[in-house]
């Protein structure tokens, strides 16, 4: 018998607000953390925006020590470091002290697509220079994948799985669902779970190169087309780190833990990047089984989901992933649930979008709100066809959410989709 999972803890650092409290209020009130950044001009990018959380050199200090920040140059470990012991203290759970033995019943696993970008550059420049003594103690750990998860590993004493996975922008979505196994299976009693994305020219240059951010919004970062707008032409690149605390229903209730929300159950699979699919392309048969599976894995109807947060990136992609949750759901029409979308308002924080949108999703489902849908006044045709306006709210709606569901699609055609229900 699977133990029952639910989410005591959340921690988020996003373009938009940095903490709960401050991200909570910017995605009740729509408010965009997309900037201008002058650098990506002086760069040559056709998209000169960028969302990028702004870190104070105090803030970094509340986390980590001057001896730790010497050197210390990698955003998204930073990012994640925040997000994942925000998450842990939110849960009022503390670290183990140095002389005390390691929490055997937590574990971690935090993701990133690429750990540390500014850390290699830096590296690089040294060696060609053939200064490789000069690297430093902490280059490995800044720029290996598992970075993030081996820092918060020593800065909580975790004792139990301490790992990293990458799965392009699905990381979050999995490494929520891979905690949610461990802990349902009996192997763990907490994991903090979540993933993270570093920031800059360096990671956001190859989007550019690709021709899927938007070049139209340079001189009106507050007018960028959002998801599901008939006028979307692409993404605009974003960083950040989302997490959350997952522990067993039996550990929260009797420490009488405040809980979010139950994690039913979910899926991951891949669509082999055959028919449709590709390295960049998602293949609508393999979303909408992974979408399928989730339901059947969370043991509830199609019927029961009141809510999605869709992966929907602002890319001419939207109007198909509207009509495969249309398909997989059998709900068209004003029979579809509510749906929106956090990529209006931070862009497309690409590894960390699943996680800083799963923390949106349960923040909505715990206080009961459904937050504005940013300049998507004016819906695609094709979305109009399959749904009802309605549905995509561009004001704050109260309303009491039960069962919401979270998709993440991502590079190399892998989906995750998540089921989560108020408790």
């Amino acid at each position: 018998m699977k133990k029952r999972v639910v989410i005591t803890g959340l921690g988020v650092v996003s373009p938009n607000g940095v903490g709960v409290p401050e991200f909570t209020e910017a995605i009740q009130c729509g408010k965009s953390g997309i900037r201008f950044f002058p650098e990506l001009r002086d760069l040559n990018f056709s998209c000169q925006l960028g969302g990028m959380p702004i870190i104070s050199e105090e803030k970094k200090r509340e986390y980590l020590s001057e001896l730790q920040l010497r050197n210390f140059n990698s955003s998204g470990i930073l990012y994640g470091i925040i997000a994942g012991m925000d998450a842990l203290k939110d849960a009022q759970l503390q670290p183990a002290k140095n002389d005390e033995e390691p929490l055997w019943d937590l574990g971690i696993i935090f993701g990133s697509g690429t750990s540390g970008v500014e850390k290699f550059r830096e590296a690089i420049y040294k060696i060609d220079d053939k200064n490789v003594r000069r690297l430093g103690s902490n280059s490995v750990a800044q720029t290996m994948t598992s970075g993030v998860s081996a820092y918060l590993g020593g800065l909580i004493g975790a004792g139990n799985m301490v790992t990293a996975n990458s799965s392009a922008c699905a990381t979050g979505t999995e490494a929520l669902l891979m905690g949610y196994e461990q802990i349902a299976n009996g192997k763990a009693t907490y994991m903090l779970c979540g993933s993270t994305s570093d920031s800059g020219p360096y990671i956001w240059g190859g989007f550019d190169a690709m021709k899927v951010t938007t070049y139209k919004y340079n001189d009106s970062p507050d007018e960028v087309a959002g998801p599901m707008s008939a006028e979307a032409n692409g993404f605009v690149p974003g960083s950040g780190a989302g997490a959350y605390l997952l522990e067993s229903l039996e550990s929260a209730q009797k420490r009488n833990a405040t809980i979010y929300a139950e994690i039913l159950g979910g899926a991951v699979n891949n669509g082999g990047q055959r028919g449709e699919g590709s390295m960049t392309a998602p293949n609508g048969v393999a979303i909408q089984k992974c979408i399928k599976n989730a339901l059947q894995n969370a043991n509830i109807s199609a019927s029961e989901i009141d809510y999605i947060h869709g992966h929907l990136t602002a890319t001419i992609k939207d109007p198909d992933e509207i009509e495969n949750w249309s398909l997989a759901l059998d709900r068209k029409g004003v029979d579809f649930p509510y749906i929106n979308s956090l990529k209006g308002m931070v862009g497309h924080c690409l590894a960390a979008s699943g996680s800083i949108e799963i923390v949106s999703s349960i923040i909505q489902l715990h206080k009961g709100f459904i937050f504005p849908n940013v300049n998507c006044e004016n819906l695609h045709p094709k979305i109009t066809t399959l749904i009802s306006s309605d549905k995509i709210s561009t004001k704050l709606l109260k309303t009491s959410l039960q069962t919401i569901a979270k998709a993440s699609f991502g590079f190399g055609d892998v989906n995750a989709c998540a089921i989560f229900k108020k408790n």
